[in-house]
């Protein structure tokens, strides 16, 4: 008996987006991917209900651009139970551990469902982990009800991702779900890097922790624009403009080659 077999009567269950009954339109499938990215956004900003406010740094910050994750929100886990899931997958398919006829249709419909199944197993399994590490506070000081409350909002997070996803690869909207949403956040990333109003403390006085903001509040404030533009462009404690113009030329390799 194959694995897709044994699977087979779960995936039934599996909420599944239908395939679009007529050819969409560039402008439909903009509008598609702009809903899409409107309600990741806005699911990157709802805090997560019930935690315990926790101060320090986070161990999972570098990864977070990748994952397209955000801190203390519903949109913790990002993209990695889909990421993970698929690389699973695929390795097991690879390594010939599941046996999957790609040219049938109807192994790569149990496939696509399977991936799904293990996406949702894996969202609760890191739910799971991330609250029982700690992350939003310590077990007993949540309480019971708290903790069921912080599995279920990052497991429907994640369930909804999931879908959202799978709306854009049956052809609602341009690209696929996991590639649209590691863009948006580097982009969002760098545009608040470039311009974040928030101002941070230094041994040198207050500044702007946007690059750019900085280097108008540098030139503007220092008696020596000299060594204003020198600080706009090297300062060590935040984002300056060498990094900006490192990430910009990396883009444009990347674009042109």
């Amino acid at each position: 008996m194959r694995f897709l077999d044994v699977v087979r009567p779960v995936v039934n269950f599996l909420p599944e987006v239908e395939s679009p009954t007529r050819q969409q339109s560039f402008n439909d499938k903009l509008m598609w991917t702009a809903w899409t990215l409107f309600i990741y956004l806005i699911c990157c900003q709802i805090p997560l209900y019930g935690m315990v406010k926790q101060e320090g740094a986070d161990p999972l910050y570098w990864l977070r651009v990748i994952l397209a994750s955000n801190k203390g929100t519903i949109m913790e886990l990002g993209m990695s139970p889909i990421i993970t899931s698929g690389m699973i997958m695929q390795l097991l398919v690879g390594a010939k551990i599941i046996d999957v006829n790609m040219q049938s249709k109807e192994d790569r419909e149990l496939f696509q469902a399977s991936q799904k199944l293990f996406g949702l197993l894996i969202t609760f399994g890191e739910a799971l982990a991330y609250l029982l590490s700690g992350m939003y506070g310590p077990v007993g000081e949540l309480g019971f009800i708290n903790s069921i409350l912080i599995i279920g909002q990052l497991f429907l997070a994640g369930f909804m991702v999931l879908m959202l996803d799978e709306l854009l690869q049956k052809g609602y909207g341009l690209g696929s779900g996991i590639s649209l949403f590691i863009a948006t956040n580097i982009c969002e990333t760098i545009l608040w890097k470039c311009f974040s109003p928030v101002t941070i403390r230094t041994d040198q006085g207050t500044e702007f922790e946007g690059a750019i903001i900085a280097t108008f509040h540098f030139l503007i404030t220092k008696p020596n624009k000299l060594y204003g533009l020198q600080q706009a462009f090297y300062r060590q404690n935040a984002p300056n403009l060498c990094n900006l113009l490192a990430t910009a030329i990396v883009m444009m390799v990347v674009i042109y080659f």
